[in-house]
């Protein structure tokens, strides 16, 4: 349990009984009054936020979030398929809610980090992922780029290429389609080009 000022940005915690990422907090004194944390929250379940204010005597519980390795399978119209690393029979999608942008990322065949609420469900375990963590920097083919114009450099000296998985980026006019390239997944920018 942890008390009403240690509700921080960025921790997770059981709310209602479903597990809320703080977006962010604020203790304070209002005039005379006790202290309070003003905290707005997301719920990772429905994606919903909400504000609550939080008093002295308040404590909540520390969300515990299992983390298991899921491979992506494929995706088909606005279903993305994914099985359990290592017993591909166990098969399940996850909705575009959940993946977000974060779906444009993903190679057909790699693995990822599913973050997992209430893992006390063993055989439907997949049915409570509220999240998935990418690595920090992942290494991308460039499938479309438009040619090298020389001395096109009025927007920076960047262009517009395609990757593997559909997503777009900016990058350095030097990187042409059939290179690979790094991107940090957080800022979805190009680093480097990847050796």
């Amino acid at each position: 349990m942890i008390s009403y000022n240690e509700i921080k940005e960025k921790k997770i915690i059981v709310f209602n009984n479903e597990p809320h990422l703080v977006l962010s907090s604020h203790v304070f004194r209002k005039q005379q009054r006790k202290a309070v944390n003003q905290t707005t929250l997301r719920n990772l379940i429905t994606g919903s936020v909400v504000e609550n204010t939080f008093g002295q005597s308040d404590s909540v519980e520390e969300a515990y979030l299992e983390s298991k390795e899921i491979d992506y399978i494929f995706s088909k119209k606005n279903e993305h398929w994914f099985h359990e690393h290592g017993n591909p029979k166990q098969r399940f999608p996850l909705s575009e809610e959940l993946l977000g942008d974060k779906i444009k990322m993903i190679k057909e065949g790699s693995s990822i980090t599913a973050r997992v609420f209430n893992p006390n469900d063993e055989k439907n375990w997949f049915e409570h992922i509220v999240d998935i963590e990418l690595p920090i920097k992942l290494d991308l083919k460039v499938v479309e780029a438009p040619p090298n114009v020389k001395g096109n450099t009025a927007d920076g000296g960047t262009k517009r290429v395609t990757l593997e998985t559909g997503l777009e980026i900016n990058t350095p006019l030097f990187i042409e389609a059939g290179d690979v390239v790094r991107i940090n997944t957080q800022t979805k920018e190009y680093v480097e080009r990847a050796k």
